[in-house]
């Protein structure tokens, strides 16, 4: 029922924006950055639902804790830096959007270093010398 109101926000919001849009273009976009805070924060619990449900099964599995924070790390740089670049290229500044989508990547590279260097650790414990 949640996408109900998620849909019925943007409805209105997107009705208010294109009624705005002429007369008073900031409060256009103002409105549009709001209305993605809005749903943003309706999701949050999900998100943190998924959040725990993921931690328990890291801790039943035995993995180290410090994976699944990184990998949620990555998750959140993601959803970030996404959400940052589509209200920036709302304002039509479709080139800042890009160097935003580009320092979530590099961060996302940063932080998945690690794992990645397990992983190769690992791969080369299982080949024959």
């Amino acid at each position: 029922m949640e996408i109900i109101q998620v849909v019925g926000l943007a409805l209105i919001a997107t009705v208010l924006i294109l009624v705005i849009k002429e007369q008073k273009p900031m409060f256009a976009f103002l409105i549009a950055a709001a209305t993605g805070v809005v749903i943003f924060m309706l999701l949050i619990g999900k998100i943190g639902a998924v959040i725990e449900v993921l931690k328990r099964l890291a801790e039943n599995s035995g993995m180290e804790s410090i994976y699944l924070k990184t990998v949620l790390k990555i998750i959140g740089i993601a959803y970030i830096a996404e959400f940052g670049a589509q209200i920036v290229r709302d304002s039509g500044q479709e080139s800042i959007a890009s160097k935003i989508e580009l320092a979530g990547k590099v961060l996302i590279l940063v932080l998945a270093i690690p794992i990645i260097s397990i992983i190769i650790e690992t791969v080369m414990k299982l080949m024959p010398v």
